[in-house]
């Protein structure tokens, strides 16, 4: 319901209430107790329909000044600040638990060694926070490589723990321990196309020291050569 129809309906209920005022002029006790009951059923009703303020994340830390003026330079409004921090936070708590489940167990810690797991998660999490307006390029490693590599490695450590391992729970820990590589390799791409356009950023300005490069020597070596026709 809008302002606008909320305003409308308080007047309405006012007009009610002010018809029982004319109607309780005799002073009578019933009169008063009825205008007493709206009343206060119209508090509750506006408490009702007023918009209710947005909750306050306490697992998002206060932001500095620095960063948002940051944010502010690259045209990102509050809301979208609002959004990317609260995003961030959720996946920084993520990369925790991946990491303390990826230390957690041998055949985990392989997995992470082999693929560099973690440190691509944080390496992708450290780019985002320096270019915000990128978030929505990270939408496979946040929304779903990273979640899933959680769920997994949590549901391998439950199992793992059961005291007693028949045949079964050892394939199973081991299709699990295969899935969690696959799905650590798709991470680490997320990072690799996320870093490609500074990688060809990065070609080109070789490209072009080459070439610099390349014409200076030419340079020097046609001033040497009229430097030796000269003498």
């Amino acid at each position: 319901m809008n302002i606008k129809r909320i305003s409308k309906f308080i007047v309405y209920i006012l007009a009610v209430v002010g018809f029982f005022v004319i109607l309780s002029d005799t002073g009578s006790i019933l009169g008063s107790i009825v205008i007493v009951g709206i009343l206060l059923a119209l508090m509750a009703v506006i408490v009702k329909l007023l918009p209710k303020s947005k909750k306050v994340h306490n697992n998002v830390p206060s932001v500095s000044v620095q960063k948002e003026q940051h944010y502010q330079e690259l045209g990102m409004d509050d809301q979208q600040i609002a959004f990317f921090r609260e995003t961030m936070a959720h996946a920084k708590k993520q990369i925790v638990q991946l990491e303390q489940n990826m230390n957690a167990v041998a055949k985990l810690k392989a997995v992470d060694l082999r693929n560099d797991t973690v440190k691509a998660a944080k390496a992708m999490f450290k780019e985002l926070v320096k270019e915000p307006t990128k978030l929505h390029l990270a939408d496979r490693f946040l929304y779903n490589h990273l979640p899933n590599l959680v769920d997994l490695t949590n549901k391998y450590l439950e199992i793992n723990a059961h005291d007693i391992k028949t045949k079964n729970t050892y394939d199973a820990l081991e299709k699990s321990s295969n899935v969690i590589d696959e799905v650590s390799k798709l991470l680490v791409s997320d990072y690799e196309r996320f870093m490609a356009d500074d990688l060809d950023e990065l070609d080109v300005e070789i490209t072009l020291a080459k070439q610099n490069l390349s014409r200076e020597q030419m340079n020097q070596e046609k001033m040497a050569y009229t430097e030796k026709e000269e003498n």
